[in-house]
Protein backbone atom coordinates (compact mmCIF):
# COMPACT_ATOMS: atom_id res chain seq x y z
CA UNK A 1 0.00 0.00 0.00
CA UNK A 2 0.67 3.52 -0.62
CA UNK A 3 2.44 5.61 2.36
CA UNK A 4 4.32 8.61 2.81
CA UNK A 5 6.18 7.54 5.64
CA UNK A 6 7.15 11.26 6.68
CA UNK A 7 3.41 12.28 6.36
CA UNK A 8 1.95 9.89 8.33
CA UNK A 9 -0.72 8.93 5.79
CA UNK A 10 -2.05 6.61 2.76
CA UNK A 11 -4.80 6.24 1.03
CA UNK A 12 -7.13 4.11 3.30
CA UNK A 13 -6.89 6.91 6.17
CA UNK A 14 -7.46 9.71 3.10
CA UNK A 15 -10.67 7.84 1.95
CA UNK A 16 -11.60 7.19 6.00
CA UNK A 17 -11.29 11.43 6.66
CA UNK A 18 -13.12 12.08 3.58
CA UNK A 19 -15.81 9.62 4.81
CA UNK A 20 -15.61 11.36 8.31
CA UNK A 21 -15.84 14.42 6.34
CA UNK A 22 -18.62 14.15 4.36
CA UNK A 23 -20.34 12.87 7.10
CA UNK A 24 -20.03 15.92 9.18
CA UNK A 25 -21.09 17.87 6.46
CA UNK A 26 -24.40 15.86 6.03
CA UNK A 27 -25.16 16.60 10.07
CA UNK A 28 -24.54 20.37 9.70
CA UNK A 29 -21.14 20.08 11.72
CA UNK A 30 -19.27 23.29 11.98
CA UNK A 31 -16.37 23.18 9.19
CA UNK A 32 -13.78 24.00 12.05
CA UNK A 33 -14.18 20.74 14.10
CA UNK A 34 -11.99 18.99 11.54
CA UNK A 35 -10.52 16.23 13.59
CA UNK A 36 -7.45 15.87 11.98
CA UNK A 37 -4.04 17.15 11.99
CA UNK A 38 -1.88 17.81 8.71
CA UNK A 39 -2.08 19.36 5.70
CA UNK A 40 -2.70 17.14 3.46
CA UNK A 41 -5.49 14.64 5.18
CA UNK A 42 -7.54 17.70 6.50
CA UNK A 43 -7.79 18.53 3.03
CA UNK A 44 -9.25 15.10 2.37
CA UNK A 45 -11.63 15.66 5.13
CA UNK A 46 -12.41 19.17 3.95
CA UNK A 47 -13.05 18.34 0.65
CA UNK A 48 -15.93 15.33 1.89
CA UNK A 49 -17.81 18.53 3.90
CA UNK A 50 -17.45 20.76 0.72
CA UNK A 51 -19.06 17.69 -1.33
CA UNK A 52 -21.75 16.96 1.00
CA UNK A 53 -22.73 20.54 1.31
CA UNK A 54 -23.08 21.09 -2.39
CA UNK A 55 -25.31 17.92 -2.24
CA UNK A 56 -27.06 19.90 0.66
CA UNK A 57 -27.89 22.34 -1.48
CA UNK A 58 -29.48 20.24 -4.37
CA UNK A 59 -31.45 18.88 -2.77
CA UNK A 60 -35.08 20.09 -2.29
CA UNK A 61 -35.93 21.19 0.76
CA UNK A 62 -37.80 18.57 3.02
CA UNK A 63 -39.87 19.08 5.70
CA UNK A 64 -37.66 17.34 8.45
CA UNK A 65 -40.64 15.81 10.75
CA UNK A 66 -40.67 11.80 10.10
CA UNK A 67 -44.01 11.68 10.51
CA UNK A 68 -45.34 14.45 7.72
CA UNK A 69 -43.39 12.39 5.37
CA UNK A 70 -45.03 9.16 6.47
CA UNK A 71 -48.78 10.27 6.60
Amino acid sequence: MATDIKLGWDVEALNKAYRQGYMAGEMGMDKTRCPYRGEVIIAAWEAGWDDAGQVRKQRPQQDDDLFSRIA
